[in-house]
């Protein structure tokens, strides 16, 4: 018997084995730890998803949208699937496009709450599908993901910064580096929790700057900013200031969720 066919004959049946013993312990975890629902912990079918009773309870962004805001449009322009909205033509964001999941509303309001909040962290695969899905356009263009941080205080206190973790898992996903030290708070801000649009504009500003041993990964690059949520969007804003003042080509943002209703970006 020649050394190829050895090797096949001994590969064969090792991969058979593996899988076998991979089944096995997806079996034995299931046991373990049953699969429940993300949000309301009802068993369900599989890992990493909603219950029939909560997934309508999901409000997806879908076309026709803003190609600027990313909010939904009442109808699409032309039959597209994008156009710009009155609201982007009136006073055009600093940062290119954005896109989101779905509105900042019922059960994807209490699925990032867990994850800010309660230290969730069992929802970033079903989060990292919902991304791939909404940004695809967004990160086919990408030379690099870059998480809205948290300021180190607030760090903290919390232990994790929900967008880096975001970031990562969906840069390699989508085969784009991330990167979470290209863009550090360096100010503290207060909460920008029931802030007007006017204070969260003020609130941000001068709140972030490029690091200076990582301007180069900015310049000429087409950048995409993570985060949890875009309510009035001067966070963002802020962000796509201070990259491009730094030389990238193009800045855009890929958030889970997005306020929508006006009245909304006051929660």
């Amino acid at each position: 018997m020649t050394a190829a066919r050895t090797k096949t004959y001994f590969v064969q049946p090792r991969a058979r084995a593996s899988r076998l013993v991979r089944a096995a312990s997806a079996r034995l975890a299931d046991t373990l730890l049953p699969p429940r629902c993300l949000a309301c912990g009802e068993p369900i079918e599989r890992h990493d998803g909603l219950c029939a009773r909560c997934w309508p309870g999901i409000d997806f962004i879908q076309a026709p949208i803003c190609d600027r805001l990313g909010i939904p449009l009442p109808y699409g322009l032309g039959g597209e699937e994008s156009g710009v909205s009155a609201a982007a033509l009136a006073d055009p964001p600093d940062f290119g496009r954005a896109r989101a999941v779905a509105r900042y509303s019922g059960v994807m309001r209490a699925l990032i709450h867990d994850l800010k909040y309660r230290d969730r962290h069992e929802g970033l695969a079903l989060f990292n599908r919902w991304l791939l899905n909404a940004g695809g356009d967004l990160l086919a263009e990408a030379d690099l993901l870059v998480p809205v941080l948290l300021h180190p205080s607030r760090l903290w206190r919390r232990r994790f910064n929900q967008s880096a973790l975001l970031a990562k898992r969906l840069g390699r996903a989508a085969g784009v580096p991330s990167d979470p030290l290209v863009l550090p708070r360096t100010k503290r801000t207060e909460s920008q929790v029931g802030l007007t649009a006017k204070r969260r504009a003020r609130n941000v500003a001068g709140a972030f700057s490029v690091d200076g041993g990582r301007a180069r990964l900015v310049d000429g690059r087409a950048i995409v900013l993570i985060d949890d949520v875009i309510t009035t969007g001067a966070t963002a804003n802020a962000c796509a200031r201070v990259l491009r003042r730094s030389g990238a080509r193009r800045v855009d943002v890929l958030a889970l969720a997005r306020a929508v209703d006006p009245m909304a970006a006051r929660q």
